[in-house]
């Protein structure tokens, strides 16, 4: 499909289960998306979709684009995309690339120094929501960069998501991505502990639910992963323990680098490894609770 001529152009790498709704909201608030993804169906697939172009090659993504997204899985496959020779090249002066992946933030920060000496502005807004936020448009949109990079991606943003916050400085928003998933597996595995020993001793779960959700224990497992995802046994949030344990060791790695006590965070992080050890790479993390119950 050719863009219309009052579109701005957006490219976008990674249109998979959190990016392809992602890039179909930007297409709904009017931009017009370049996208690039590793599937050939997936290029299939925006050939012949209203708003979207397929670019040609990777570094034909950002072609007359003045940002482009990158929606991956880690710092390993970000960098592929952007070095050497790669995405980061092919971007003129006075563009920017916004890393929306879960990356490690000491390396996002080594990479938006190697962007700068190109004159090109790095900054990372990772989210947090899931496929159902991506889907609804109700992600919480993570920042890090200069305030007047902030400034100029956040309208781009919010087309994304429903609260768009700058963390800090470049680096910032992976960083506080990692913490907030080390604490939702923390939590999530707790709450499935206590859940699962409730029900053993006769409990009802949804009861036991109806009452944490009101009461101290509550948390976004209590009130989303537990009913959504493991009370229905869809196990199905979109997001995979081989994920979830990569950010936890990020979050941890934070911790250890900053002296700050870790013991809770190492315990529920080999409690998770122990999980990811014995289940396949791309099961869904809430499947942790079924793991603890077998």
């Amino acid at each position: 499909m050719t863009a219309p001529a009052t579109a701005e152009r957006v490219g976008f790498v990674g249109l998979g289960n959190m990016g392809m709704p992602m890039a179909r909201h930007l297409v709904a608030a009017g931009y017009h998306v370049q996208g690039f993804d590793a599937s050939a169906e997936v290029m299939r697939v925006i050939a012949g979709l209203d708003g979207f172009t397929a670019a040609p090659a990777l570094t034909a993504v950002g072609a007359g684009a003045g940002a482009v997204i990158l929606m991956l899985p880690d710092s390993d496959v970000v960098e592929h995309v952007l070095l050497p020779g790669g995405l980061l090249a092919s971007r003129p002066p006075g563009s920017m690339v916004i890393d929306m992946s879960s990356s490690d933030p000491a390396r996002t920060r080594d990479l938006a120094e190697r962007a700068l000496a190109a004159g090109v502005t790095l900054i990372d807004a990772p989210v947090s929501g899931g496929v159902a936020g991506a889907r609804a448009r109700s992600l919480t949109i993570m920042v890090g960069g200069p305030e007047e990079a902030f400034a100029a991606a956040r309208p781009l943003l919010a087309a994304i998501g429903s609260r768009v916050v700058r963390a800090g400085d470049v680096g910032a928003g992976h960083a506080i991505k990692a913490l907030n998933n080390l604490m939702s597996a923390a939590h999530l595995a707790v709450s499935s502990e206590a859940l699962i020993a409730g029900r053993r001793f006769g409990l009802d779960p949804a009861v036991m639910l109806e009452i944490i959700n009101g009461s101290s224990g509550r948390s976004g497992s209590t009130e989303n992963k537990w009913p959504n995802y493991v009370l229905t046994e869809k196990f199905d949030a979109g997001f995979s323990i081989k994920l979830m344990v990569k950010d936890m060791k990020l979050a941890l790695a934070i911790e250890h680098a900053t002296g700050t006590p870790a013991t809770v965070s190492e315990a529920a992080t080999a409690a998770w490894e122990a999980a990811a050890a014995e289940l396949p790479p791309d099961t869904d993390h809430t499947a942790i609770a079924r793991w603890l119950d077998r």
